[in-house]
C-alpha cells in the first residue's frame, strides 16, 4: 500500500533499527539513561532552550505544557484548526481544567492583532487569559509555515500582556528545512516548544519538550503524574538521535513531492481548490459534482493507496519517508478515476 494518510505512518528504517543494538541505556527516571540525556540536551540546544524532556508523544508534550503554564479556570488561545483543539480528545479540559478561545487564522496562522483582541481584561467574572499556543507547521492549514517574524510577534503580544507562550512544533523541522530559518529563531519568544520524531523524521516513538530549567522541572513532575516516565528509554531515544542525524535534510524531498502532487491534483476536473502547498501536506476540496471524500478515499484504497477524508468534500495526503515518486504516480492515477470527467 502507498500510505499517504499521515507522516505518522513511517516505519523505522533498517539503519534506525540497527542503532538500538549498541545504544547505552539506564533508568531514565533516575537520570541514568545516557542516550535519552543526550537526545534531550541536543534538542534543547537546537531549540535555544535550557533543558529538554523526552516524552512518549507530541500530544503529551502539549498537554504537559498546558498544565504547567496554567491554573484551573484559565483560558488558553490557539487557532481553531489546531491539533490541541481537534485531535487531543478534549485533554485541556480533562487534564488542566482550562477553557479554550479559538482564533480564526488564515490557514492556521493568526496575527498579533487577533491575539490582542482575544486577551481578556482582568475581571473576577471572566477566565484569565493565561497561555498562547501556536502550531508550526499548521497541519490542517495545509502544512503552512509561520514566518519567523509573525510567529514571534504573536508570542511577543501575548507575553507583553502577561501570558505564557507554547509552540506545538510537531513539524517544526519541516518549517526549518523549507525556510532555512533555525528552529531556535522560530521559537525564540516561546516559553516551551517541542519537536516530534514520529512524523517526517521516521522514528517509532518520542518527542522532546524544551524550555527553561524551571519549566522542565515542573514538566518532569507532570510526566511522572501522567504516566509518561520510562525506564531504559534509550532504546527508543537512540532511534530519535538517528532521525536527527539522518532524516532532517531529506524532508526537502517530501516537500518537493507534495508540491508536485498539489499541482497535479489542482488540475483534476472535480477538484474545487487546493490549499497552498508549502511543506509535506496537501489538502484539497472536491467540487459539488464530485463524489464524497469518503467515496474517493475508498476507491483509492481499492487501488492500493491510502489517503484521509477530513470532511464531506475534503481530502488530505501527506508525504513522508515511506512514500516515493512512484507512490505519487499511483495516487494521481487513482484520483483520476474518480475526479476526471468522462
Amino acid at each position: 500500500m502507498h500510505d499517504f494518510y499521515s507522516d505518522t505512518k513511517t516505519k523505522p528504517t533498517e539503519a534506525m533499527r540497527r542503532v538500538v543494538l549498541d545504544c547505552e541505556v539506564g533508568d531514565e527516571q533516575k537520570g541514568e539513561d545516557p542516550t535519552t540525556n543526550e537526545l534531550s540536551r541536543r534538542v534543547a540546544d537546537l531549540l535555544g532552550k535550557e533543558a529538554g524532556l523526552f516524552l512518549p508523544s507530541g500530544s503529551m508534550c502539549n498537554e504537559i505544557a498546558i498544565r504547567a503554564h496554567t491554573s484551573p479556570g484559565d483560558e488558553i488561545m490557539c487557532d481553531q484548526s489546531c491539533h490541541i483543539i481537534n485531535f487531543e480528545t478534549g485533554a485541556p479540559a480533562a487534564l488542566s481544567s482550562v477553557m479554550i478561545k479559538s482564533l480564526a487564522g488564515q490557514n492556521g496562522i493568526f496575527t498579533p492583532e487577533q491575539v490582542a483582541d482575544a486577551i481578556r481584561p482582568a475581571s473576577r467574572y471572566a477566565p484569565k487569559s493565561a497561555l498562547l499556543c501556536a502550531e508550526q507547521t499548521a497541519n490542517m492549514g495545509g502544512g503552512a509555515v509561520w514566518p519567523s517574524a509573525q510567529v514571534n510577534a504573536v508570542a511577543a503580544t501575548a507575553k507583553d500582556a502577561g501570558l505564557a507562550t507554547h509552540m506545538d512544533g510537531a513539524r517544526l523541522m519541516n518549517a526549518v528545512v523549507k525556510s532555512g530559518v533555525g528552529a531556535d529563531e522560530f521559537s525564540a519568544n516561546f516559553d516551551s516548544v517541542w519537536i516530534d520524531f514520529t512524523k517526517g523524521l521516521g522514528a517509532p516513538v518520542g518527542a522532546v519538550l524544551a524550555g527553561s530549567d524551571e519549566f522542565i522541572q515542573r514538566a518532569w513532575r507532570l510526566k511522572q503524574q501522567f504516566g509518561g516516565a520510562m525506564r531504559q528509554s534509550g532504546i527508543v531515544a537512540s532511534m530519535c538521535l538517528h532521525a536527527l542525524d539522518h532524516h532532517v535534510d531529506r524532508l526537502a524531498d517530501d516537500h518537493a513531492l507534495a508540491s508536485a502532487l498539489g499541482a497535479e491534483i489542482a488540475a483534476l476536473d472535480l477538484v474545487d481548490s487546493v490549499m497552498p502547498v508549502e511543506t509535506n501536506i496537501v489538502i484539497f476540496d472536491l467540487s459539488d459534482a464530485a463524489p464524497t471524500a469518503a467515496e474517493v478515499v475508498s476507491q483509492l484504497y481499492d487501488d492500493g493507496v491510502i489517503a484521509g477524508a477530513f470532511g464531506p468534500k475534503r481530502i488530505r495526503v501527506v508525504t513522508h519517508l515511506d512514500v516515493t515518486p512512484a507512490s505519487g504516480e499511483a495516487l494521481i492515477a487513482g484520483l483520476k478515476k474518480s475526479l476526471m470527467r468522462g
